[in-house]
């Protein structure tokens, strides 16, 4: 029998408060089977049981345990007896396992890569994972917390009670780990953390969960890994359509809002993949870009404040249905990018924000760990285990969703360490620079080993500012990219067609100057979301005009990005122009489809997909300078321009004349490098796109008059705010 409280040591005495009162640091060198001088003792914590029975694996009972607090401290002796597998009987009823009876089963490669700050399958070790040990099924969880008092797992399980079941620590790295005998997949959990100094912090939800509650609930659920093989097949595909001489146009999508069902439901992944899927590719896009669909508390964020970062949202179902999507995208031949966002998070208090009561994914000065722009909370990056949290959740959306690559968000603020501050509210680095040197080292490691794991996979950066060769290789000084975000020429040319024609001829400069540097970074020429919010309009409410001009002013821009230098996104609802400022809580206004200028944009946007696609000219050089040449760019009085788009054979290629005035322009001569007749490719003016169909009958020959260096040309007629694209022969 267990001793009485008057004749236990002061050692015990305090292991039993400790327990009882929730404040144990280590509570399997107390609960659980301990060999003595003179047998075992079998402690247990079991605050609502009445009495507990110590049995064998088989259920035979071995000795009855004695209560020692009245909080529900139970302890059986056995003389003499050593070591055994044992359950326990609760008030004559149940038979459950001891959790405290089980091994650690982190093993020392584990601890090595955790320590280090380079365990690149995080999400294999910490988080929550279903195990079976001496054949117990059960759940295992483990949390990195390292300057913690004591972490526990609560849930409906225990009553949320952080007392019942308080986690094991490896004090050498900081993680806690237990065994949770009977518990499965979809069990809701959280962690109750104290702080060194003994303050019980919020509730925190597991930073490497694998599956969320539906928010605003903010539990864990306990979740699992893929086991299907990899669709290797896919995997060699991915690397031909990620190539830089491939085509290579993507639909950035927002899952919630890109339609809506049934009183404004959101659709699931199962009904997206039966929806959207089938129509990007009809559309002809090669890729979709879905916006972030990392767990994230609020709605309004559009999913760029995330804190699940290991868990697909919930809003639109399970993991294993947001894998069958990817799965659908594939079979269909899109490719699928995600948003990732390692440059912020919101400080919800049950996210990562002094997660264990220190900053410890955080800096703990603002200078460095507040971002004034979206008053949320910067990774500590010069902290090894907080980037290889970052570097590890790339990596787990690869090899977990065979996603085809990240788009990473937010790259400029990561670059510069006075990003959006003023004077004195930033630090400078080591050598006295604004450059963010940490960050620097941890975007070259993050682009180094997604594309080596995974080759084939792009990483994109959104990257605002002239931070030099973002899409070269490491080695020679560059970040590792594979492409990056043209702002600079979605700035200048959408601010060119918002301007009056009249007033474009002294603006030329807008359409010329990006194919300055059109070719000192992989480019992707982007017409995303930050162009349709905060009071920005839509990009057909951007362009100048009656609504005539509008829709003439749309479809030219559009002809104009597809025969331009460099890759291509659109937007969901560009293109079919979406008239109204893109809202996330509503669907997309696809009844404007029942209109006929609308369904002409949206057929417009389908052919130059698969004119870009099927054309050698318009893709393969797309990062080449040898792919663009201009016939004319100094027309400005008359707002024409006109280039060459070449593909790697020199003898192929595709003539396009723009004209961006509401003016017919007869008798337009344009120099062309050979002979013969040129059939019009593709105009948009046609009355098939909602044009005035005013062209060339098709076709013109080229006479022998020279004209812009060339010794052939074309006497065209320019429809008016159309590009016309041609052909020879």
């Amino acid at each position: 029998m267990a001793q009485p409280a008057s004749v236990m040591t002061r050692d015990e005495q305090w292991a039993i408060h400790a327990i009882v009162h929730g404040h144990h640091h280590d509570p399997f060198s107390y609960l659980g089977m301990h060999q003595l001088a003179d047998g075992l003792a079998v402690r247990v914590f079991l605050p609502h049981a009445s009495d507990v029975t110590l049995i064998d694996t088989e259920g035979a009972p071995m000795t009855a345990f004695e209560r020692v607090d009245p909080a529900g401290l139970f302890v059986a002796q056995l003389k003499g007896a050593k070591p055994f597998s044992y359950r326990l009987r609760v008030d004559d009823a149940q038979e459950i396992e001891d959790p405290y009876r089980f091994p650690p089963l982190l093993g020392a490669m584990d601890f090595h890569l955790i320590a280090e700050g380079n365990h690149l399958e995080l999400y294999r070790r910490l988080g929550a994972h279903e195990v079976t040990i001496d054949n117990v099924p059960g759940v295992v969880f483990s949390v990195w917390a390292p300057n913690a008092g004591r972490v526990s797992v609560v849930g409906p399980f225990n009553d949320w009670d952080g007392r019942r079941h308080p986690m094991r620590c490896h004090f050498g790295i900081g993680v806690w780990e237990l065994f949770l005998p009977g518990l499965t997949a979809g069990t809701l959990y959280k962690y109750e953390i104290k702080g060194v100094n003994g303050d019980v912090l919020p509730l925190k939800a597991d930073p490497l969960a694998l599956r969320a509650e539906h928010p605003p609930s903010t539990a864990s659920v306990v979740g699992s890994l893929s086991n299907s093989p990899p669709d290797s097949e896919w995997a060699q595909r991915r690397g031909e359509i990620n190539a830089r001489n491939a085509p290579m146009s993507i639909l950035e999508v927002h899952l919630g809002s890109w339609r809506r069902k049934d009183g404004n439901r959101v659709l699931s992944y199962r009904e997206l993949a039966e929806q959207l899927v089938p129509y990007a590719k009809e559309m002809g896009f090669t890729h979709l870009e879905v916006m972030p669909i990392m767990e994230h508390p609020f709605d309004g964020s559009w999913g760029y404040q995330p804190l699940g970062l290991f868990a697909p949202t919930s809003r639109y179902g399970t993991p294993e249905e947001f894998r069958a999507f990817v799965r659908t995208c594939h079979d269909a031949g899109l490719g699928v990018f995600l948003d990732w966002v390692p440059a912020h998070f919101p400080e919800d208090s049950h996210g990562l924000v002094q997660f264990d009561g220190t900053h410890l994914y955080e800096h703990a000065d603002e200078r460095l760990g507040r971002h004034p722009d979206w008053g949320s909370i910067v990774y500590n990056l010069g902290r090894r285990e907080a980037a290889n949290f970052l570097i590890a959740n790339a990596l787990y959306w690869i090899d977990q969703f065979e996603i085809d690559g990240l788009r990473v968000d937010a790259v400029a603020s990561l670059l510069y360490r006075d990003y959006s501050r003023a004077a004195g509210e930033w630090l400078p680095n080591k050598y006295g620079g604004r450059e963010n040197l940490e960050a620097i080292e941890f975007l070259r490691r993050l682009n180094h080993l997604v594309l080596t794991r995974f080759p084939g996979a792009a990483m994109i950066a959104e990257e605002s500012t002239a931070w030099p060769m973002v899409t070269r290789p490491p080695e020679i000084g560059g970040l590792g990219f594979s492409y990056k975000w043209n702002l600079g020429w979605m700035h200048d040319t959408l601010h060119y067609f918002a301007r009056d024609p009249i007033h474009r001829k002294f603006h030329q400069n807008d359409l010329t100057f990006g194919l300055l540097y059109a070719f000192h970074e992989n480019f992707i020429l982007p017409l995303s979301h930050d162009e349709v919010v905060h009071g920005k309009g839509s990009l057909f409410g951007k362009m100048a005009g009656d609504l005539w001009q509008k829709f003439a002013n749309l479809r030219a821009y559009y002809a104009f990005m597809f025969t331009q230098p460099g890759k291509k996104l659109l937007f969901m609802g560009d293109e079919f122009a979406q008239s109204a400022e893109w809202n996330h809580d509503h669907s997309l206004d696809w009844h404007l489809l029942q209109y006929p200028e609308h369904r002409g944009v949206q057929a417009l946007v389908r052919d130059l997909n698969h004119l870009y696609r099927a054309r050698k000219e318009l893709h393969e050089l797309d990062c080449e300078g040898e792919g663009f040449a201009w016939i004319d760019c100094n027309d400005s009085d008359a707002s024409v321009i006109s280039y060459i788009r070449r593909g790697s054979d020199p003898d192929h290629f595709l003539i396009v004349v723009c004209n961006f005035t509401p003016v017919v322009r007869s008798g337009y001569r344009v120099g062309v490098p050979t002979p013969g007749v040129y059939r019009e490719v593709l105009n948009t003016d046609s009355a098939h796109y909602g044009g005035s169909n005013v062209g060339n009958c098709g076709a013109i020959a080229a006479d022998g008059s020279p004209t812009h260096g060339y010794v052939q040309s074309l006497v065209l007629t320019l429809p008016p705010l159309a590009t016309l694209i041609l052909e020879p022969g």
